[in-house]
């Protein structure tokens, strides 16, 4: 990677979840051009958010969801609190990366490790290897798999970490074990955030965006920007929104997402997670195939405002998928 001293003072920074050699800075590593972006390690994923919406960075890259191990909640529940803390924040951008965990420490053997450092995403991603080779050893949740290389490497023998190769070679770490992620295909899905000028928020003036309707120029995109739609054979848009909707209104879910299959808009994933606003009351996150800028995605758009309660678009974005 370059050097900052050999960058410009204002070339573009991208924020990724630190300590260097984790998941998400490899990602961001082959998603932007070391020679032109200076790369800034975050503590955790809310690090991520905060600085893309202060504007100490112009880019974030976060994980958000694991072929294996599902939807990582930290992120679900950062852009569930995009309308109050994070209003300028847009997805622009996804990108996916090939997860191989491996094994590491100073312990000569496996059967001597006491304990294993690592993120909750690769402990769910590895279960069947821990559950056969390591079972009973106690489990230490940290902030990345790159920090839990960290501190096996401080603690020594004894202590183990599930992180890359790059990882065992940033930290002098023994690889005992490779490739011990539950599939062959392990891959983690991330986007690409940037911040919206204030002006182009609903509301201006850099404010919280109104909890209720979505304008379309809200997020229209800018010069420079990378949400503009997708042209060429074979390129498509998805868009990511979220919404609540009345949970004592027979069928507000189904009518919500039946706006989708009227307008012919495939959906390709919903999520929920808790409200936080009242009990037992939820949030959904629905991706769909289409740019947020096209005519049917608009009608759907405003046919949508009539069956749920408040609505964010939280960004449209190229397909990255890897085709089978």
């Amino acid at each position: 990677m370059s050097s900052l001293a050999s960058l410009p003072p204002d070339a573009p920074s991208v924020a990724f979840l630190g300590p260097t050699s984790t998941n998400t800075h490899q990602a961001a590593l082959e998603r932007f051009n070391v020679r032109t972006h200076k790369f800034v390690a975050q503590t955790t994923i809310g690090d991520i958010f905060t600085a893309v919406q202060t504007g100490s960075c112009q880019y974030g890259v976060v994980p958000f969801e694991n072929s294996t191990n599902g939807s990582v909640i930290f992120t679900l529940d950062l852009f569930r609190a995009a309308r109050t803390a994070y209003p300028n924040i847009r997805i622009t951008g996804e990108t996916y990366f090939h997860v191989h965990h491996c094994f590491l420490s100073l312990t000569p053997e496996i059967r001597d490790v006491k304990r294993i450092y690592s993120h909750q995403q690769a402990f769910g991603q590895c279960e069947t290897w821990i559950n056969s080779m390591v079972k009973g050893k106690e489990k230490i949740e940290v902030s990345s798999t790159a920090r839990a290389a960290e501190i096996a490497k401080q603690e020594g023998v004894g202590a183990a970490a599930i992180a890359s190769k790059l990882a065992a070679d940033a930290h002098g770490l023994k690889v005992l074990a490779r490739n011990i992620e539950d599939a062959t295909n392990n891959t983690t899905r991330f986007f690409i955030l940037e911040r919206l000028p204030d002006e182009e928020v609903d509301g201006g003036g850099g404010g919280a965006a109104a909890p209720r309707a979505i304008e379309i120029s809200q997020t229209k995109p800018r010069k420079g920007s990378l949400t503009h739609p997708s042209t060429g054979e074979g390129s498509r848009d998805k868009t990511l929104l979220c919404f609540t909707c009345d949970h004592e209104q027979p069928g507000a879910l189904c009518d919500s997402l039946k706006v989708f299959k009227d307008k012919g808009l495939n959906l390709t994933g919903i999520q929920s997670r808790p409200s936080r606003t009242k009990n037992w009351s939820y949030i959904f996150f629905v991706e769909f195939v289409g740019h947020e800028e096209e005519p049917a995605v608009q009608e759907a758009l405003k046919e949508l405002e009539k069956f749920t309660q408040d609505m964010m678009v939280l960004g449209s974005y190229q397909d990255k998928s890897p085709k089978n």
